[in-house]
This record gives C-alpha cells, structure tokens and sequence, in this order.
C-alpha cells in the first residue's frame, strides 16, 4: 500500500510539472501543505520528492524549499541517458502523439554475424524487429530490436506496435534492470531513407542498447536511430567535493 501511495504521488506531482501547472523555478508546496493534501506521511512525501529529485524534476533548496528545474521541451524529444523508458513512457512526458509501424518481424537463429552485431551467442532463438517510429506526425526513428525468445516469449507484430516492455512487465512478470548504451553518428542508410523523414539530413544520432533482466541476462539488443534535428538525450549528474 505504501508504494502505491509513495507512486501516485510521485505520478502527481510529476505530471502537475509537466503541464505547467507548477511552473519552472518555483517551489513545491511545503511538505506540510503536501502531507494534508494526500493525507500520508511525511515519510511518503520525502520519497516522491526524492525519486523526482533523482530524475531531475526538482532540487532541495537548504532553508527555503524544494524548487522545480523542469522544463517542458520544445522541438526536439527528450530521451532519458540514466533511465530505462520506453518510446511510450517517454513520449508520454514529452507529451507528444506518437505511433508505432512494424516494418519487419521475424524469427531468427543467432548467426556468426548477428553474434558480432548483437554478442548473443551463436545458436540462440530472437525476435528481429524493425519499428518506424512517428512523433507528431513525422517518421523520425528506426528502431532495430533483437529480443531473446526465451526471455521476451510469444512476442507478436501487435505487442511490437503497443509496448514490448509494457508487455514484459504486465503479462509476462519480467524485471528490466539495467540498459548499457553507446551513442554515435552515422550517415543514413538505405533503410533510413526507406522509412524515414530525413529531410535534407545524411547522417543520424543511433543509440546501441543491451539491456538486462534481474537474472543477469541481456534480453535485448536495440540499434535506435533518430533525425538529428528531432533529438536529445540528457542526463543527471552531482558534482561531489
């Protein structure tokens, strides 16, 4: 019961940031104000505003409060470098249409050349996925997933179009721990040109991910390649003495 309260609070405050209703720079309500409001503890309040503060929707001022450094984005679709969200949670913040297009779904056997692609061992049973990806309209990402059978079982097109990881989670029961992530840019493809909205841009921003369950096992690999115009990634960090 308390992690559900701690959540819906956290949920609150977070979505009251992103629609303006608390603007940038100004302060939460106070802690007491906050502990009436969702009739809780003190305790659950000093939680969701921690996990906001660790996502970096707020700072704890010393002898004045907590201030909101949140700000809504502009043009470009903000991705989070030290989370784990999916294309759906994060549009969702962003607050932006999206809609998700399967191109290609197949059912592969790990090869020599999708080893050194991928480092899923030879022999191992994946999904193959490419997924077109429009915000607000425009063709922006590609994504190219590789997904352990074993792990991601019964994996459909209709899943691949809603939420791979939504499914994961909900139906399946699976922990999505830990994502390491390598960003380059690359010029465009053949496949680029294909599907997306490239304008008049030759090269893209691609993100490498292996992501991991709670056992260890790396489940995923995803090449995710964006418009460069359309595209930023940001992270969080603390300067310590």
């Amino acid at each position: 019961m308390a992690k559900t309260k701690y959540n819906e609070i956290y949920m609150a405050l977070r979505e009251k940031m992103e629609d303006g209703t608390y603007g940038f720079q100004e302060l939460l309500p106070s802690e007491n104000t906050l502990v009436k409001e969702f009739d809780c503890s003190r305790n659950t309040i000093r939680r969701a505003i921690g996990q906001l503060a660790s996502e970096g929707y707020v700072q704890s001022i010393h002898g004045k409060g907590v201030r909101i450094i949140y700000q809504p984005g502009q043009q470009q679709s903000e991705f989070i470098l030290g989370g784990i969200e999916s294309l759906k949670e994060a549009v969702a913040r962003n607050r932006k249409n999206y809609t998700t297009r399967v191109v290609c779904f197949a059912e592969l056997t790990v090869d020599e050349t999708i080893q050194r692609r991928t480092t899923f061992p030879v022999g191992a049973q994946i999904y193959y996925i490419q997924r077109v990806r429009c915000i607000e309209g425009e063709a922006l990402i590609i994504d190219h997933n590789y997904f352990l059978k074993d792990v991601v079982r019964d994996l459909t097109p209709e899943i691949a179009e809603r939420s791979i990881y939504e499914y994961m989670e909900k139906d399946l029961g699976e922990s999505i721990v830990t994502t390491k992530r390598k960003m380059t840019v690359e010029r465009v493809n053949q496949i680029d040109e294909t599907y997306l909205d490239l304008k008049d841009y030759n090269c893209m921003a691609v993100v490498s991910s292996m992501t991991y369950n709670k056992d260890g096992v790396m489940f995923e690999f995803t090449q995710s390649r964006h418009r460069p115009d359309r595209f930023v990634f940001y992270d969080l960090a603390h300067r310590t003495k």
